[in-house]
């Protein structure tokens, strides 16, 4: 795709999204393919409407039930969570890559780094695009029709020479990739990146689509606290586009093995299936928005 049929494609979005007065939320369920029972969550809420999209974890050891779903399913908005860490003590996974090409990204059991910092310190911006295009050429082997690109544990803002790959590879790929639009909200949530507010509206300008909000958690651990902290959210939101990033998992053995925070997501999971998170947003007047809209 040539810059120009990249520059009509976001024009053509852009009418629908930043100027539009209306409440568009996307509700996008991350970490999809990392173990069975966030696939379990994912696909049930993605089959109920109740989340719009999610995005695949390649390197994960349950990624192929995941691309079996997805290619059932060509019509739902699944993209790709580019992951260059593996953050859980005991559940672990390696780079898609050959070890050899991507020296830098490994700990010193062979499997990506824990920790974003980790990674930064360490690995080459050309050892992440290696990766990333293994990680991608992996999708398409599976048949996975990704629809866009997101970054797992915020680690392709971590340096602007991976902000640069991960926007190169969303161009070449003709789909968009997660960018927020430059806001006084933002600086909070993008204070521990090196990624400056005139870069991202360098993207605007390369024609990027933006979105106006990027919320990547709400307050609370228990239920109870985390579904109180989405009802103010959703009473709060602003007109225009925003993405509310959510992670799911049912409340079984596996997942709890796995992460200490297993209650936040199996309480993502219980509030954007029910039938109070439907009624509210339909007393609200949110409107349901996908990147396969954005992107169009």
């Amino acid at each position: 795709m040539n810059r120009r049929t990249f520059l009509s494609l976001a024009a053509a979005a852009a009418p629908a999204f930043p100027q539009a007065p209306k409440k568009r939320l996307m509700v996008h369920a991350d970490d999809a393919g990392m173990c069975h029972s966030v696939n379990v969550a994912t696909i049930k809420a993605l089959t109920a409407g109740a989340v719009q999209s999610a995005s695949i974890m390649m390197p994960c050891p349950w990624v192929s039930e995941m691309a079996a779903w997805a290619r059932e399913n060509t019509k739902m908005d699944l993209g790709l969570h580019l992951t260059l860490t593996s953050e859980w003590v005991h559940y672990k996974w390696r780079p898609i890559a050959a070890p050899a090409a991507v020296p830098g990204l490994l700990d010193p059991d062979g499997y990506l780094w824990r920790d974003v910092r980790s990674v930064a310190t360490r690995a080459t911006a050309q050892e992440v695009e290696t990766e990333l295009k293994a990680q991608i050429a992996y999708a398409r082997k599976l048949g996975i029709a990704f629809t866009h690109f997101d970054t797992h544990m915020g680690t392709l803002y971590a340096r602007p020479d991976y902000f640069e790959v991960y926007t190169k590879l969303a161009k070449q790929n003709q789909v968009p990739c997660m960018i927020p639009r430059p806001s006084p909200a933002l600086k909070a949530e993008m204070a521990q990146y090196p990624i400056t507010e005139q870069m991202l509206a360098r993207k605007g300008e390369e024609g990027f689509p933006l979105l106006d909000r990027l919320v990547t958690g709400v307050p609370g651990r228990t239920v109870e606290e985390r579904k109180a902290s989405y009802r103010t959210f959703l009473r709060e939101l602003q007109p225009g586009v925003t993405k509310l990033i959510v992670h799911l998992a049912m409340d079984d053995p596996e997942i709890r093995s796995v992460t200490n925070a297993w209650e936040q997501r199996w309480a993502d999971f219980l509030f954007f299936t029910s039938d109070e998170a439907r009624a509210l947003m339909k007393e609200l007047d949110i409107h349901p928005v996908t990147y396969r809209e954005l992107g169009s």
